[in-house]
């Protein structure tokens, strides 16, 4: 007869109830660590330190990272909590997620195909008419007439479609005029704004937002009270300095951030006011004369004609964000010097460098995308000279005074002279 032999049972260690069957051992296994009865004082002592020490890390990581959160959320300015969402995470490496569900965001709610212009966009393409009162004692034959409309890239053109109108005056005189265009023949139910602005009799300067590129410079991220008399435009600025997103760096009075790299696109002003648009190192380059520099990828159109490669995705943006048709800015200038500006609320790199090349521009460049950055505002000082209403050419995120408050990024004022 075999003998049955049995484990030694720690002490007070009941049978099944306290573990010591083969069941109890699995379920022993199973837990993380021992149960605080088999553990001695000293173990005990350890394990509420290590206890104790584990959570206190987890609170501060907890807390470090809502105190991040919450002053991204809080920061002074227009920006909407997407976006600001979104420029913490390109703060902290994590700008792969953010285009990544932009992506996805864009797969899921691609732009509509077809159709026609809402009511609002309609109505505003067909007003014509000059926008800002203008005096009594305007010229017969004012000297800088309204511009010939532009030719529409959709055929037939609808009402007003191309057709310039005032959207600033000063002097009597229609220095800063627009119009609106549909962007292609498949994107039918979205507008283009297209602004002209005569560099003859108008002043531009560089300002800096106080996230981007950040830093301190003698000229504020805002347009305050008391500097705001004669202001007709504003547009906004390019890609992100500090990720090196812009491909470029960013100058103004004596002070640089990033580094200015040649063959960049650039737009460069000058101590008399006025702007040039072209290649860093090419068509311009830094002289005494030059107060402000903003680079921001390559030229899109150059010698009038848009660059044969525009197509290339990694010229003009991540992955295939060139291709997509997603509210779109850009900035150039003509033959003349005079500026053109073109947002748009569907637009691919191809369709935004056509549109400024139809409008007029020898030399092109592109600036911001998405819905929270592409801006364009008119200014009208007719009733209150110093503290001119401010309008939208395109409804985007932010309101038409977003330069008005403290600006996230840089940005461009135009003055009338």
């Amino acid at each position: 007869m075999s003998q049955q032999t049995t484990e030694p049972r720690p002490e007070g260690q009941a049978a099944d109830a306290g573990g010591t069957g083969a069941a109890g051992r699995r379920r022993r296994r199973l837990l993380p660590w021992k149960h605080r009865r088999y553990l001695t004082p000293e173990q005990l002592r350890r394990r509420r330190l290590v206890t104790r020490g584990v959570t206190g890390v987890c609170v501060v990581c907890v807390g470090t990272l809502g105190w991040s959160v919450g002053q991204a959320l809080t920061y002074p300015g227009k920006d909407s909590a997407a976006a600001r969402l979104a420029e913490w995470a390109r703060d902290h490496e994590l700008g792969f997620v953010v285009n990544k569900l932009e992506d996805m965001q864009y797969s899921m709610n691609p732009p509509k195909v077809g159709g026609d212009l809402p009511a609002d966009a309609l109505a505003r393409m067909k007003a014509t008419q000059g926008t800002v009162p203008t005096p009594a004692h305007v010229p017969a034959q004012p000297l800088v007439p309204l511009r010939d409309p532009m030719r529409p890239l959709v055929s037939p053109a609808l009402p007003g479609e191309g057709v310039y109108r005032t959207l600033a005056a000063a002097h009597g005189q229609p220095i800063v005029q627009g119009t609106y265009v549909r962007p292609d023949g498949e994107h039918t139910s979205y507008e283009a704004a297209v602004a002209w602005i005569s560099g003859k009799y108008s002043r531009f300067q560089l300002h800096p937002g106080f996230r981007e590129p950040g830093g301190t410079f003698d000229v504020p991220p805002t347009i305050p009270e008391g500097q705001r008399t004669g202001l007709v435009a504003t547009w906004n600025g390019g890609f992100r300095i500090t990720d090196g997103g812009s491909r470029g760096g960013f100058y103004l009075d004596g002070r640089t951030a990033g580094e200015l790299r040649d063959g960049a696109a650039s737009e460069v002003f000058y101590r008399d006011g006025s702007i040039r648009i072209g290649v860093w190192g090419r068509d311009v380059r830094m002289t005494p004369d030059v107060t402000g520099v903003r680079q921001c990828l390559e030229l899109m159109v150059d010698g009038g004609r848009v660059v044969p490669d525009i197509d290339d995705d990694s010229k003009w943006g991540v992955s295939d964000q060139s291709r997509m048709y997603v509210p779109r800015s850009g900035v150039g200038v003509t033959a003349q010097g005079d500026v053109v500006m073109v947002v748009g609320q569907a637009l691919s790199a191809q369709t935004l460098a056509q549109l400024m090349q139809r409008a007029g521009a020898v030399r092109a460049m592109p600036l911001d995308m998405n819905r929270a950055w592409p801006s364009f505002m008119s200014y009208d000082g007719s009733r209150t000279p110093d503290n001119p209403k401010p309008t939208n050419i395109l409804d985007f995120e932010d309101p038409p005074d977003r330069y008005y408050t403290q600006a996230t990024r840089d940005f461009v004022a135009v003055y009338a002279r």
